[in-house]
């Protein structure tokens, strides 16, 4: 009997579990990473598998026997501080690429390469720190340059300066110019006719009477004084008679 080595071959491909790979996530330098809560983990995920690491004492989180290839999301949990979250490829023979990555878009859509350093326990990337978590919002602090920036404060503040410089505008007034001031508040006019020219325009409504016109007074003496205007014209069609 002759064996295929062909099919021998496939068949032990396929019957070898793929190899198994090891990944180290390191910590940057700040925040100090011995002032992270005990709590601290990181996870990798990809679509039907899950990885979880707690945080080393030599604060690195290290991942052992990924055996299957693919995509992962690494992320880092931390009650404290926030961290960049990666794309890591892992092929099927072991090896490891890694990019920055953003929540809300596609996967496709990668974003800075990140090198892949042998550090000092195994193959792995470097973290990089977003900041501290805030949980609480700042209540302002009292300012006067806010209360100086309201609208309203201003406009009072403004007129309270008309008010108190005006006397002192007045003295430093021109005789012949304060004469004619003086005389034009005298007549009612004031400041706003002198600014004007002394033109003051007439309301044209302002002898309208409105009870007399809902009294129905208008429309007599209209009626009145059309009759009138009737009388007038037969007396003149009439002419005089010699």
């Amino acid at each position: 009997m002759r064996l295929d080595v062909s099919a021998l071959l496939g068949l032990l491909t396929a019957l070898t579990p793929a190899l198994a790979a090891d990944l180290t996530l390191y910590l940057p330098t700040r925040p100090n990473p011995f002032t992270l809560p005990p709590t601290t983990h990181a996870t990798l995920a990809t679509l039907g598998e899950s990885y979880s690491a707690p945080l080393s004492a030599v604060n690195t989180f290290v991942f052992r026997n990924v055996s299957a290839p693919g995509s992962y999301l690494a992320d880092v949990h931390c009650q404290t501080d926030a961290f960049q979250p990666l794309r890591i490829d892992i092929d099927a023979e072991g090896g490891l690429q890694a990019w920055q990555t953003f929540r809300g878009n596609e996967w496709d859509n990668k974003g800075e390469a990140l090198a892949v350093r042998e550090g000092s326990v195994g193959k792995g990337v470097e973290l990089r720190a977003l900041g501290g978590k805030n949980y609480f919002a700042e209540r302002p602090a009292f300012s006067v340059l806010t209360i100086l920036k309201n609208p309203m404060i201003l406009m009072g503040g403004v007129s309270m300066l008309l008010f108190i410089g005006m006397p002192y505008l007045m003295d430093n007034m021109d005789p012949e110019l304060k004469a004619e001031f003086e005389q034009r508040q005298k007549e009612g006019g004031g400041l706003s006719s002198m600014m004007g020219g002394g033109q003051q325009q007439q309301n044209p409504l302002g002898n309208f009477d409105m009870a007399a016109y809902l009294a129905g007074s208008g429309k007599k003496e209209s009626g009145s004084a059309s009759s009138g205007a009737k009388n007038n014209g037969q007396k003149n069609n009439n002419g005089v008679r010699r």
